[in-house]
């Protein structure tokens, strides 16, 4: 993921004083790849921390070594950028979190999703009570990709690694606070990851929709995209949202034909131009933005942990076969 994040750092102005990588020879050849030969290159984040005193870390290393690299980071009194998930464990996502903020140091995590245009679009619509309340949101995820490396060694893969963008989305899109969830695993036959490459969700919010998530990194043809392919369905009317840039909506018109009520299509109004959309690049630019003004980050970690309890709710839940409640 490094790449994309040096290149987003780049349009932004952000100077980079130093790489680290258990591998020397990798981050060197990404200082060259990117014109930073100058940066400090090194494999002990400690000492390069000491050597190069930056404002800021971009954490951008396997689930299991984030705990470590955050806290070293706010150690050495740095605001930190981390890519998702949050943690591995709620343990570690919890530790963070305080962490940060003992440290008073702005933490926030990558969820690029909500800086995309259409979410932002979906959302504003959904807000302003057109098709009514939202009473459940329907998600599919399908997709084979073959990454190699960590993420075919991991356990709960699809959920651990790529659900929490689909469920922080979930929360965002309805203003939504997950209460529990039943979720079941599977690997099917000829699955090249170690476990849990497909898994179904059903979650109950707080304030009454129901979220269900399909998912599978197993699913050869047909593919979605990689936003997943989305249906709300609201007391009025219904959304469609394809995961590129179809979004459709229709109303019901309160004229009944038959066995249903009439609907008719409604526009989904373009972006605002309050709007922040970048993708990665808006994410790092809101972070540095907040460290700049003093207000919290949209993705700050605080916030975050909320979206990662429901990957961990799903994870105890396919674990024990049995509904549990969503908690930090």
């Amino acid at each position: 993921m490094s790449p994309a994040w040096l290149e987003a750092a780049r349009e932004t102005g952000t100077k980079i004083v130093g790489l680290v990588d258990i591998d020397r020879e990798r981050a060197r050849q990404r200082a060259d790849e990117f014109g930073i030969a100058d940066a400090v290159v090194g494999t002990d984040l400690d000492a390069v921390l000491a050597d190069t005193r930056p404002d800021v870390v971009f954490d951008i290393v396997v689930p299991s070594a984030r705990r470590k690299v955050v806290l070293t980071a706010l150690r050495h009194g740095c605001h930190v950028l981390t890519e998702k998930p949050l943690a591995a464990t709620a343990a570690d996502a919890r530790a963070i979190v305080a962490a940060a903020r003992d440290a008073g140091r702005v933490h926030a995590v990558i969820q690029n999703r909500r800086f995309l245009a259409e979410p932002r679009r979906i959302r504003r619509f959904l807000g302003s009570g057109v098709i009514g309340t939202p009473t459940s949101i329907h998600c599919d995820f399908f997709l084979a990709p073959h990454f190699g490396g960590f993420r075919e060694e991991m356990r709960h893969v699809l959920l651990l690694d790529m659900a929490i963008h689909t469920f922080d989305s979930a929360r965002y899109l309805v203003c939504g606070t997950p209460s529990d969830v039943y979720c079941r695993e599977w690997d099917p036959a000829g699955s090249w990851y170690l476990q849990g490459s497909s898994a179904v969700a059903v979650f109950d919010m707080q304030d009454g929709p129901v979220f269900t998530y399909r998912g599978s990194w197993c699913a050869d043809g047909l593919g979605t995209s990689w936003e997943s392919a989305w249906r709300i369905v609201g007391e009025r009317g219904s959304l469609t949202w394809d995961g590129h840039v179809d979004i459709r909506a229709e109303v019901r018109t309160g004229v009944r034909e038959g066995l249903f009520d009439r609907t008719e299509p409604v526009d989904v109004p373009p972006l605002d131009p309050r709007d922040r959309v970048g993708g990665h690049l808006g994410v790092i630019q809101d972070f540095l933005d907040a460290i700049a003004t003093g207000r919290a980050p949209e993705t700050r970690g605080e916030d975050n942990i909320h979206s990662l309890a429901m990957v961990f709710g799903a994870i105890e839940s396919a674990e024990t076969g049995r509904r549990v409640p969503i908690s930090l």
